[in-house]
């Protein structure tokens, strides 16, 4: 008899599935979007609506006709530019050279300000290519009136790449605040970056999505579960099983989301009373075109998209719904 061959089935991208270490999501790709002073924002998940707009995608079957899209509001209020950091690639991996802090001076070894950047950058000149900057931000919650938070999350997010134009847009911002609307269009397609939905102890069928037992097969009473665990060798279970634990409250990227809107004007898109569970957005906004990873008042890192994605044009929105939750 012939072997069978065939790719695995299911994949391995999310195990082991365990708690994330924290809500404030680490970004680690590489790639760096052209021509974007700095990669990505954050904001804080307010809730979703719907929207009626023309439909302009060119190769739609609705294409010039009114449709319905669903849509997540995402308040983004100004994020403060704490600092600066200089990094340098080596055999190890990146290594942090030095830092700029806002209103106080570096507190490395080395110490420093943007005038040492700039004089580290031009003694090498030669390997250039070798050097990155990145921004640290951080959010403001006390504005957020749906987050009861008070302390402020802190990351670090990529620039364009290129070092020279990063030290001067680095000499106008540091200290100030930025706003969505400087780093996003209503054109632009994003990344989103957020802890999923936490759900506790879960068994193999929700969890993983193995098939429920027949009839005949349930003698013990019970089908919510895997018929054969593994081989007689080796004499232990692979990690690659299927079994209950931990479900959610994991971190995950959804790519390619269409930014319908970017407003300062939150009653455009807040229903009377707020948002349930969330309340009245009364900072800048964006609208995403479909759903984002999380709760309510979950943080939610938004990034230019690295994959490919279609160019199109600012749709007509006609309607957005800003009919109450509380009774649904």
């Amino acid at each position: 008899m012939s072997k069978r061959h065939r790719p695995r089935r299911g994949s391995l991208a999310f195990s082991p599935r365990k708690r994330a270490r924290s809500e404030t999501c680490r970004i680690k790709r590489e790639e760096i979007v052209a021509g974007r002073k700095i990669q990505g924002f954050a904001g804080y998940k307010a809730g979703m609506t719907h929207l009626i707009l023309t439909d302009n995608a060119p190769h739609s079957l609705t294409k010039g006709m009114e449709i319905s899209v669903p849509a997540t509001i995402i308040e983004t209020p100004p994020m403060r530019v704490e600092g600066i950091r200089l990094y340098k690639a080596t055999d190890y991996g990146k290594r942090a050279v030095t830092e700029v802090w806002a209103g106080a001076e570096a507190k490395t070894e080395k110490g420093g300000d943007l005038n040492a950047i700039a004089d580290i950058i031009k003694s090498s000149a030669d390997r250039e290519h070798d050097l990155s900057m990145t921004m640290i931000l951080s959010t403001s919650p006390e504005l957020v009136s749906g987050v009861p938070k008070k302390k402020h999350e802190i990351m670090e997010i990529k620039m364009s790449g290129e070092i020279e134009k990063d030290v001067e847009y680095a000499r106008e911002v540091l200290g100030k605040e930025i706003r969505a609307g400087d780093v996003f269009k209503e054109v632009d397609f994003v990344d989103v970056t957020a802890v999923t939905r936490g759900k506790g102890t879960q068994g193999p069928v929700k969890r993983w999505g193995v098939m429920i037992q027949n009839a005949k097969a349930r003698r013990s009473g019970r089908g919510r579960h895997v018929g054969c665990i593994g081989a007689w060798k080796p004499r232990r279970v692979r990690w690659r099983t299927p079994q209950l634990g931990q479900m959610g409250y994991q971190q995950r990227t959804e790519y390619n989301k269409r930014v319908l809107k970017i407003g300062d004007n939150g009653e455009e898109i807040t229903p009377k009373g707020g948002f349930l569970k969330y309340g009245i957005v009364r900072n800048d906004y964006i609208l995403l075109k479909g759903s984002v990873p999380g709760p309510k008042k979950r943080l939610v890192r938004i990034s230019h998209s690295i994959r490919p994605h279609p160019k199109l044009s600012l749709p007509e929105i006609i309607y957005i719904s800003k009919e109450s939750q509380q009774g649904h």
